[in-house]
């Protein structure tokens, strides 16, 4: 007896492998959305972070501006002061923590009647560390 035509086998193959591929399919897609919520999440913390941080260095800014001197510490910040070498002129700067790894950098002049930001930015407060751990095959 001849058969011609697709047999049930070969079709229950193509099946169990369509079926197989759309799974593989569907994984993959719920990994990459959940490395993708991830990375939104850690960025919307940074950025909720750094406003926070702005408006703390805001009101920090208008008490040191209001006080006669420049105290050692405002809203539990610790102010620093230095001579710029470039400008000639004493600087105040202070840091307001974003997160575990930045923080807020102002760096500004009091003039008598006014004062310049010189520097207003995000700094990396993580220190880096080298890690030669890792074997490297090196042609030798």
């Amino acid at each position: 007896m001849n058969k011609s035509g697709v047999g049930v086998g070969s079709a229950s193959i193509v099946l169990v492998f369509a079926v197989l591929c759309l799974t593989i399919f569907s994984l993959i897609t719920f990994v990459v959305a959940g490395n993708d919520k991830a990375l939104v999440d850690a960025r919307v913390n940074l950025v909720a972070g750094y406003y926070e941080a702005d408006v703390l260095a805001e009101e920090i800014l208008l008490n040191i501006l209001a006080s006669d001197t420049v105290p050692d510490e405002v809203l539990g910040v610790d102010i620093f002061t230095r001579i710029d070498d470039i400008l000639g002129v004493e600087t105040v700067y202070f840091f307001c923590e974003i997160s575990d790894i930045k923080a807020l950098y102002v760096n500004f002049v009091i003039h008598d009647d006014s004062y310049d930001i010189l520097s207003w930015r995000m700094y990396d407060i993580d220190e880096w560390v080298f890690d030669g751990s890792m074997n490297v095959w090196t042609g030798d």
